[in-house]
């Protein structure tokens, strides 16, 4: 008699982001979102030590390798997670969002502000519970300086 392993949705969703932002025990990670104390307490059931709420930190330093972000709807919460746990990320950084709406277009507006803020897509994965974006954000600090400077000379 074989026993099947039922994953609840919500697990569903931490081992999708798990993957997509290819998360590691010894990377530092930031969570954040209106549902980051539950994904918070997923990751640290799975043996993940190194991880932090970004709402819990005072100073953003830039160290963490990996940012998460869950349990918003609307597209004005999730921008703000993604701001807040941007400057808590490396220039070289992963970052998976759970986007739980099914509002039409929030994937693309969620897609455009990773993209602002110098982060490439790499993947999406559907769940029973949404969607997760994943991105990679590839030296993010001094591209964006040069780019700046060079057209704040241009100007």
């Amino acid at each position: 008699m074989s026993q099947h392993s039922v994953v609840l949705p919500r697990d569903e969703i931490v081992d999708t982001m798990i993957d997509l932002a290819h998360l590691s025990k010894s990377r530092p990670i930031v969570v954040a979102g209106s549902g980051g104390i539950e994904l918070y307490l997923a990751l640290k059931r799975r043996g993940f030590v190194f991880g932090v709420l970004a709402a819990a930190c005072r100073v953003p330093r830039g160290r963490h390798s990996a940012g998460l972000i869950t349990g918003d709807d609307s597209y004005q919460a999730i921008e703000a997670s993604i701001i807040q746990v941007s400057g808590f990320l490396s220039p070289t950084a992963d970052v998976a969002v759970s986007i739980g709406s099914q509002a039409s277009g929030l994937g693309t507006m969620v897609r455009t502000k990773l993209q602002q803020l110098g982060f490439r897509i790499e993947a999406g994965a559907r769940c029973r519970e949404g969607f997760v974006l994943a991105a990679h954000r590839q030296d993010f600090g001094q591209n964006f300086g040069q780019n700046f400077f060079t057209a704040a000379n241009v100007a």
